[in-house]
């Protein structure tokens, strides 16, 4: 089978089937691959910062988003060596934006959104269980074969965006180098059907501490969780349900009635590609960048990457812009990476699990104690993640929902 589009998306987690929603909605056939046979619903991102939804509203999955999970404003440190609680709140700023709130979410949640909105696209199209074995380009598009249920199939369309994961194949086959660093322990991603409120922990808290530092995260509208914490990279994966057990013992040591629901051990990475475009093929989210959870900029990057792309390459497909544009959208967003996104969360990370030190410890808790003492203080941290985004070079031309080309 030979198949012929636009723009062919490899990856159907959030970041490329948002991707082709913006795309779709501009009237551009498209098809996406994803390897998986359906969408995967291990635990990764979940907090959608404040900066970026309107980007999910404009693409319209916002409220559905909203209902699924919920919004929040609340947020804690706690230094678990002495007990100190510092609280603050996202209300500073109402007034500034539209949208004065987190998102709680799983990813693939909102990749199930995106996908039963694609469904209103005939010129979308969506194969599982497909595995890419090579990549070819030339002056008129890409070709890409690869490998399905029913055997080989070849995809021929005009560029292609890899948004396959840190793992990306797509990458691979163009021969980036993932340039950066991997990080020396283990994060463990836990779902726990445990109240954690009900120990007088808030829906977001760092729980700072060299041994026992914590994400926790409400997920859901109801009683699901996650708690993320590090351990020793040597350490057996097929001990991490007992590890868990013995690590709740310690930082929530009065519940005793959970069950837990999923759990998912991954490596921590500070890792870019060398360019997020080559010729008619580009990167986005985890295939172009990676970095560890710490502060919840991982989804969040690869959603400001999409709300660029889409943009850009309708516009150059539609032949309302040229292909530099698509230079702009590799370079600018390769710099906020490693400029903004990547010293971010290695800061987060080191602040909530890796300071041993006395003093560096101190002059942490005295920065956090000034976000809640200070107003323009907090708003001016709380504004990290606008800078987070970039500006789409050019203009989207709107199209009917029948309208392909």
């Amino acid at each position: 089978m030979t198949s012929t589009e636009a723009v062919t998306i490899v990856g159907a987690g959030p970041v490329g089937l948002i991707a082709a929603l913006g795309l779709a909605k501009s009237g551009i056939t498209v098809s996406v691959l994803e390897r998986a046979k359906g969408i995967v619903a291990s635990p990764r991102a979940i907090t959608y910062h404040w900066s970026c939804l309107e980007g999910l509203s404009e693409l319209g999955l916002l409220d559905e988003a909203l209902q699924l999970g919920f919004s929040k404003q609340d947020y804690s440190y706690i230094e678990f060596a002495t007990g100190e609680r510092i609280d603050f709140s996202l209300d500073v700023l109402e007034g500034l934006t539209k949208f004065p709130y987190n998102l709680h979410l799983g990813q693939h949640r909102l990749a199930e959104i995106a996908l039963r909105r694609l469904a209103a696209y005939p010129n979308v199209t969506v194969h599982w269980g497909v595995n890419v074995t090579d990549i070819e380009q030339d002056a008129e598009g890409v070709s890409v074969a690869a490998t399905g249920p029913d055997g080989e199939l070849k995809f021929r369309s005009g560029w292609l965006i890899g948004a396959d994961g840190a793992g990306s194949a797509v990458r691979g086959r163009l021969g980036l180098e993932f340039e950066g660093m991997t990080w020396p322990k283990r994060f463990v991603a836990a779902n726990l059907h445990l109240d954690f409120a009900k120990y007088g922990f808030a829906r977001t808290t760092f729980l700072i501490d060299s041994t026992y530092g914590a994400i926790i995260v409400k997920l859901d509208q109801n009683d699901l969780w996650r708690c993320t914490y590090s351990e020793d990279l040597n350490l057996p994966e097929d001990g991490i349900p007992e590890r868990i057990s013995e690590f709740l013992k310690v930082i929530v040591p009065a519940a005793k009635d959970y069950t837990l629901h999923a759990y998912s051990p991954y490596r921590m990475h500070q890792r870019a590609a060398t360019t997020f475009r080559v010729g008619r093929v580009l990167l986005a989210g985890d295939a172009a960048h990676a970095t560890n959870p710490s502060g919840g900029y991982g989804l969040v990057g690869g959603l400001f990457d999409v709300y660029v792309l889409y943009k850009a390459l309708a516009a150059v497909v539609q032949g309302s812009a040229g292909d530099e544009v698509l230079d702009k959208y590799a370079e600018d967003r390769r710099r906020v990476f490693l400029e903004i996104v990547s010293p971010a969360a290695s800061e987060n990370k080191r602040m909530i699990f890796d300071t041993s030190d006395p003093a560096q410890r101190a002059a942490d808790m005295a920065r956090i104690r000034s976000l809640a003492a200070d107003k323009a203080t907090l708003v001016e941290r709380l504004m990290l993640t606008s800078r987070m985004s970039s500006e789409p070079p050019v203009p989207l031309k709107k199209a009917s929902q029948r309208e392909t080309i």
